[in-house]
C-alpha cells in the first residue's frame, strides 16, 4: 500500500466519522432543545415570543456545528491538502 492509498483510506474513514458524529450530536441537541422549549411554552404561554426567538437562534447555532463537520468532510474527500503534499514529495524524488 503506497502513501497516496493510505492517505485516501484515512481521509475517507475520517470523513465518515466526522459526518456521522457531526450529524448525530447536533440532532440530539436540537431534539433536546425543542423538547425543553415546548415544555417552557406549556408552562409559560405568555413568553412564547421570547422562547421561540431564543429557540431559533439556539437551533441555528447548533446546526452550524453540523455544517462545519460536513464542510471538513468534503474538504477531506475532494480537496485534500495531504494528497498535494504527497504528490509534491513523490515528484521531487
Amino acid at each position: 500500500m503506497d502513501n497516496s492509498t493510505l492517505i485516501a483510506v484515512a481521509s475517507i474513514v475520517t470523513a465518515g466519522f466526522t459526518t456521522s458524529i457531526g450529524c448525530m450530536c447536533p440532532a440530539l441537541g436540537e431534539g433536546r432543545s425543542v423538547a425543553t422549549a415546548l415544555t417552557a411554552l406549556a408552562q409559560q404561554p405568555d413568553a412564547s415570543s421570547t422562547i421561540t426567538r431564543t429557540l431559533f437562534v439556539g437551533l441555528a447555532m447548533i446546526e452550524s456545528t453540523a455544517i462545519y463537520c460536513f464542510v471538513v468532510s468534503m474538504i477531506l474527500i475532494f480537496a485534500n491538502p495531504f494528497w498535494n503534499h504527497v504528490i509534491a514529495q513523490t515528484s521531487g524524488r
